[in-house]
């Protein structure tokens, strides 16, 4: 977890998670999280810093062999409304990044005949769930 409270310091945070990510070894650490509940709290501002990550990525020579997922607690997709319940598919409690291997996410993809079938269930099973639906899973 980062406890920075700028774009600058939580950069810096990233390129040590990477680096350690990236120096590990893979039957010791697959995938790991980067939240930081105190910067970046305004969507926007994340995903335009989701353009620095990518970057990173290229000036550590890691494209291609780590990718970074994005969760946010105001996530919305292009192209949806904020208070679509799909949103609530990349929605967390703080702001985070997931660090995953590429090698992980080949091996799971491979798995499994479909990919697009889960992003589809998912965003089907939160319409069936519908707002009162997913308040109740975290009350529960």
């Amino acid at each position: 977890m980062s406890e920075e409270r700028s774009a600058a310091g939580l950069l810096g945070d990233l390129r040590a998670e990477l680096g350690g990510l990236h120096a590990a070894d893979p039957r010791q650490l697959e995938t790991t999280l980067l939240i930081h509940p105190w910067v970046l709290t305004d969507f926007i501002e994340y995903n335009d810093f989701l353009e620095v990550c990518d970057s990173t990525l290229v000036e550590l020579d890691l494209e291609g062999e780590i990718q970074i997922a994005s969760f946010h607690p105001q996530y919305c997709f292009a192209g949806t409304d904020p208070e679509d319940i799909e949103n609530y598919t990349n929605r967390s409690p703080h702001p985070m990044l997931h660090l995953l291997r590429e090698s992980s996410v080949e091996r799971a993809v491979e798995s499994v005949p479909d990919t697009d079938a889960i992003y589809l269930k998912n965003i089907r099973t939160l319409r069936e769930l519908g707002y009162a639906g997913w308040q109740r899973l975290w009350r529960d």
